[in-house]
C-alpha cells in the first residue's frame, strides 16, 4: 500500500473541512437572507395594507368612494404587486353591497383564516419559476389613531371589515439571493484556495524542509561529528528534536570510542595471541627436530618451502598464512617414538620402521581434538605428509588428490630438504642430484604439479635453502 505525503494528507483533511464549513456557511446565509427576504416582504404588504386603508378611509370621507377603485387599480400596478383585491365581510357588504368585480374576490381558506383570527396571513411559494408571496391582511374596524372606521361604518369595534388580498412578486429579491450567495460562494473559493496554497507553504517551510534539513544535519552529526545548529530551525519542536539528537548522537559518538578502543585492544591481544600461538607452533616443531637430531633449522626450511611452493601453486592469502603457521609440525609426533627407535645410529630394522611411521598417527591424534583450524591443519599435515601421489605412501595409502592439498605440499617440502642432508644410508646430494630425483618422483610420490612448481622456482627454493642452512 503506497503511503501518502504529509501535503497530500493535509490537503484532503482540509478541503474537506473547507468544503462542509463552506457548506455549512452557505446554508446558514441562505435560510437567514430568505427570512430576512421574508420579513422585509410581509412589512411591505403591511405598509401597502396601512395606504390601502388610509386611501378608502379618505375617499369614504370625502365622499369620493367612486374613485376607491380607481385608487386600487393604481396600487395594484406597482412593480412588487401582481394581484391586488378586496374580500369585504359580510357586514360591509350588507351596509355598500358588493364593490367592483375584479378588485374583489371570495373568501378562501387563507382569507376565512385572516376573518378568524384577525391576523395577517401569509402564504409563500418560492421554489416555482416565478416565486411569490400572498398576503392577506385584515381591516379592523377601531376608534383609535387618525383613521376611526365606525363613524363610516355601523358595525362593532374589532369587527374584522375586509381583508386585503395581495399576491407580491419574490424574483427579485430571490435573484438577488443567489447573486449574494454566488459572489459568497466565489469569494469563499478563492479564500480557501489561499488557504489551501498559504497551508502548503507553511507545510513546506516549517516542517518539509526543517524535517528534510534535520535528517542530514543528524547524518553530518554522526559522520563528521559536529553537533546540529539549533538555531537554524524556525519551529520551537524542531529545535528541541535537533537538541534531543545532538544529545543521543554525543551519546552514541562516546560509546562507539569506547567501543573503538576496546576493539583496538582486542586485535592486539588477538594479534598477540596469534603471534603467540605462532611461536608456540613453531618452538614445538623446534622441539621436535632438537630430539630427533634433525639438521639444524630443517623446521624453519621446510616451513618457508611450503609457504613458496602454497603461493606459487595458487592457494589464497589465508590458506598460505594457515599452511605456513601449521607445516612446522609435521613431524610432531615423532615425539611418541622411544629413543631408542627415533635415534638409532643405524639402519632401522622392519619392526622398527613400522614404529616410526607411527609417527604419523601419534601426531595426528595429539593434534586433531583441538577446534582450532591452525591445529587442525597441522594434524592434517602431521597425519598425511608421507602419503604418495600413486597411493603407496602410509599411513592411510591415499591417492592424488584425496590426499590434502597440505599434505602433498609439505610432502615435497619435507623430502626437498632432507635429500640435502647426510644420513647412515646415503650421502649429502647435491642441488642437480635432488632436482633429478623430484622429476623422477613426478606423479608417482609427489603431486606432478607441485614438482613443476618447484623445478621452475628451483633458484628461489635454492635460495631459502641458502640462507636458512
Amino acid at each position: 500500500m503506497q503511503k501518502r505525503s504529509l501535503k497530500r494528507i493535509t490537503l484532503n483533511n482540509l478541503i474537506a473541512f473547507l468544503m462542509l464549513l463552506s457548506l455549512a456557511i452557505l446554508i446558514v446565509l441562505s435560510v437567514n437572507i430568505r427570512a430576512i427576504s421574508i420579513s422585509v416582504m410581509e412589512d411591505k404588504a403591511l405598509a401597502i395594507a396601512d395606504v390601502v386603508k388610509a386611501g378608502i378611509t379618505s375617499h369614504m370621507r370625502a365622499g369620493t368612494m367612486d374613485k376607491r377603485d380607481y385608487f386600487l387599480t393604481e396600487i395594484n400596478s406597482l412593480t412588487l404587486v401582481d394581484e391586488i383585491a378586496i374580500i369585504r365581510s359580510q357586514e360591509v357588504i350588507n351596509q355598500f353591497g358588493v364593490g367592483m368585480q375584479q378588485l374583489e374576490r371570495q373568501v378562501d381558506q387563507g382569507a376565512e383564516e385572516a376573518f378568524k383570527t384577525r391576523q395577517p396571513v401569509y402564504i409563500i411559494d418560492d421554489i416555482q419559476l416565478k416565486p411569490y408571496m400572498r398576503a392577506i391582511v385584515p381591516f379592523i374596524a377601531s376608534r383609535e389613531g387618525g383613521l376611526n372606521c365606525l363613524e363610516c361604518h355601523k358595525v362593532k369595534e374589532r369587527t374584522v371589515l375586509g381583508v386585503l388580498d395581495m399576491r407580491l412578486d419574490l424574483a427579485g429579491y430571490r435573484n438577488a439571493t443567489l447573486t449574494l450567495l454566488t459572489s459568497i460562494g466565489f469569494i469563499t473559493a478563492f479564500f480557501i484556495a489561499l488557504i489551501i496554497v498559504n497551508n502548503f507553504r507553511t507545510i513546506q517551510r516549517y516542517v518539509q524542509e526543517p524535517l528534510e534539513r534535520l535528517m542530514q544535519n543528524s547524518t553530518d552529526a554522526y559522520q563528521k561529528k559536529q553537533p546540529i545548529n539549533t538555531d537554524a530551525f524556525e519551529c520551537l519542536e524542531f529545535e528541541t528534536v535537533a537538541e534531543e539528537i545532538n544529545l543521543f548522537t554525543k551519546d552514541v559518538l562516546h560509546h562507539q570510542e569506547i567501543i573503538e578502543k576496546k576493539n583496538v585492544e582486542l586485535a592486539e591481544m588477538s594479534s598477540e595471541i596469534e603471534d603467540s600461538l605462532r611461536e608456540s607452533i613453531f618452538t614445538m616443531g623446534v622441539i621436535e627436530e632438537q630430539r630427533s637430531k634433525e639438521a639444524s633449522n630443517h623446521t624453519l626450511r621446510v616451513t618457508k618451502y611450503s609457504q613458496l611452493l602454497g603461493i606459487q601453486y595458487g592457494l589464497s592469502e589465508y590458506e598460505v598464512e594457515m599452511l605456513t603457521i601449521a607445516a612446522p609440525l609435521h613431524d610432531i609426533g615423532k615425539l611418541g617414538i622411544p629413543d631408542a627407535v627415533l635415534l638409532k645410529p643405524a639402519k632401522l630394522t622392519a619392526e622398527e620402521f613400522e614404529v616410526v611411521k607411527s609417527h604419523c598417527i601419534i601426531g595426528h591424534n595429539m593434534l586433531s581434538h583441538s577446534k582450532r583450524e591452525t591445529l587442525r591443519a597441522a594434524a592434517i599435515i602431521a597425519y598425511q605428509h608421507h602419503e604418495k601421489w600413486d597411493g603407496t605412501g602410509y599411513p592411510q595409502g591415499l591417492k592424488g588428490n584425496n590426499i590434502h592439498t597440505f599434505g602433498r605440499i609439505v610432502a615435497l617440502a619435507d623430502v626437498f630438504d632432507a635429500l640435502f642432508a647426510k644420513r647412515i644410508y646415503k650421502d649429502e646430494w647435491a642441488l642437480d642430484e635432488v632436482l633429478s630425483y623430484l622429476k623422477e618422483e613426478r606423479g608417482r610420490q609427489f603431486d606432478p604439479q607441485l614438482v613443476d612448481v618447484l623445478l621452475q622456482n628451483a633458484e628461489a627454493f635454492a635460495q631459502i635453502r641458502s640462507q636458512y642452512t
